[in-house]
């Protein structure tokens, strides 16, 4: 079983469900976890109700959302693999500096102490600027690996980073290899 947890960069939520699908299709029991912001909040994107259902009916499983429910996923209930998608700069900066505050960081925690491989799509604005570091320091943890990432919008957000949701069952075939997909920026 993998864990898809997402985050709120709310305009790839589409995207990420595309390549949920695609995972799907490949015939893999997928666990969903969800970011109480993206589990509440109703946006122009997507309704919070209506993201939840077509989650859970694709999935057909209920969506862990808490922290409470996220802890197990380490030792007593392991994943065999962890997939964020996407994953905010938000996000990454706590998994960067062990803080642990929604499901989705809980998810991750519990997960790395397993030693078994995580792949992030991120979606940032800030990737290139004030979380270039925490990027960096997540590229350097072993079992950690990347969606190849692009520039959305280089002239009016020059620091923004976006994952190439199209390659996502790509760059986990990769990481399950312990390869890291290349050239990781796009």
């Amino acid at each position: 079983m993998i864990g898809y947890a997402f985050c709120g960069s709310f305009c790839t939520l589409s995207a990420s469900l595309s390549a949920l699908r695609g995972l799907l299709a490949e015939g893999l029991a997928v666990q969903p976890i969800m970011s109480a912001a993206t589990y509440e909040t109703d946006t122009r994107f997507y309704p919070a109700a209506a993201l939840r259902e077509e989650v859970e009916t694709l999935c057909g499983r209920p969506i862990i959302h808490t922290i409470v429910e996220a802890e197990p996923l380490g030792p007593k209930t392991p994943l065999d693999f962890l997939i964020i998608a996407p994953c905010t700069g938000n996000t990454l900066a706590k998994m960067a500096h062990g803080i642990t505050d929604t499901a989705v960081t809980m998810a991750a925690k519990a997960h790395m102490r397993t030693g078994r491989p995580m792949l992030l799509a991120l979606a940032t604005n800030d990737a290139m600027s004030a979380n270039l570091q925490n990027l960096a320091a997540l590229s350097l943890r072993k079992g950690v690996y990347f969606v190849p990432l692009r520039q959305d919008d280089p002239v009016a957000k020059p620091a923004s980073l976006v994952a190439d949701f199209t390659r996502v069952g790509e760059a986990y075939r990769a990481a399950k290899q312990g390869v890291q997909l290349r050239p990781l920026f796009l």
